[in-house]
């Protein structure tokens, strides 16, 4: 059997786009090329891949069952074909952008910035604050590097545990509790939330409740600056990462308090498209990110 292996890149490409038109942005292609690609996958396969539910189109189950296997083929396909290259640091001329929490950013940014200056002074980087809901950001090639504490769900998102943050609660300092807090006096306190959905709960309550006791939730904010700045000015408490919540508690003349009560560390993931694995420059960036995270975490 005699096989065009550039079936595989349009087929990768459907999968991950849901479309022919998308594939075919994608691909930098025509819709009718990558439409009889699609007719020649069919054939091959005797399976639709994508059939038409109203106005989108949906995988097949057998397209969902192979959609991780074509990924890793394409990958071990291009890491044997890709050429050895020297990265040139000095002469690097690129923009990085990297999407995360505000906390994270205010932690990582002054010990990367220092370094990528340092070593590759034509490299900028942006960061971007997180969306409201989960995007498609890295699957698009418009972010480089996602950082927060969830393990990507889609198979082609490659991620790294690079460290672990333990909670503390943060008050003002002239707060009546600012010396401590037992776990009686901790659930009495009006709390303050981080949550860009805007959820009024998080695990800390179903810990509370196993212990017979409920919190009062005083607002739920956007980001940890804001939460920091409504705390800095009333009696809330905020319970957050402790090392990478620290300059924010600085910024703020917060004050920070063991938590009362045993609270899982909380993960700092990267995760990034596996198109960037064999990227030299992207591979050196996740490096230095790396690098910069072992400093703030003390790992």
């Amino acid at each position: 059997m005699q096989l065009d292996l550039n079936l595989l890149t349009v087929l990768d490409a459907l999968l991950e786009e849901g479309s022919v038109a998308g594939a075919a942005q994608r691909l930098r292609l025509s819709s009718p090329a990558v439409s009889r690609s699609l007719g020649r996958l069919r054939r091959l396969t005797g399976d639709d891949i994508l059939v038409r539910t109203g106005r989108t189109m949906t995988p097949t189950p057998y397209a969902l069952a192979v959609r991780e296997q074509v990924g890793e083929l394409l990958h071990q396909a291009q890491a044997v074909l890709a050429p050895s290259r020297e990265l040139d640091l000095a002469g690097l001329d690129r923009v990085f952008t990297l999407q995360c929490h505000d906390a994270l950013a205010t932690a990582l940014a002054p010990a990367l910035l220092a370094d990528v200056e340092a070593h590759a002074p034509g490299v900028r980087l942006r960061f971007l604050a997180e969306a409201p809901t989960d995007t498609d950001e890295l699957r698009h090639g418009r972010v480089d590097l996602e950082i927060g504490a969830a393990v990507p769900a889609l198979p082609e998102i490659r991620h790294e545990l690079v460290g672990r943050d333990r909670f503390v609660v943060a008050l003002r300092r002239q707060h009546p509790s600012a010396q401590g807090l037992d776990l009686t006096a901790y659930a009495a306190q009006q709390h303050v939330l981080v949550s860009r959905r805007g959820r009024l709960t998080d695990p800390v309550d179903d810990i509370l409740a196993s212990h017979g006791l409920r919190r009062r939730v005083l607002a739920a904010v956007g980001t940890t600056a804001a939460a920091a700045h409504v705390v800095a000015r009333t009696n809330a408490v905020l319970t957050a990462p402790e090392l990478t919540f620290r300059p924010i508690a600085e910024a703020f003349g917060l004050v920070v308090v063991a938590a009362p009560i045993a609270l899982p560390p909380a993960p700092v993931i990267c995760g990034w498209h596996q198109r960037y694995d064999t990227d030299p420059a992207h591979a050196w960036l996740r490096d230095r990110v790396r690098a910069a995270f072992t400093t703030v975490l003390g790992g």
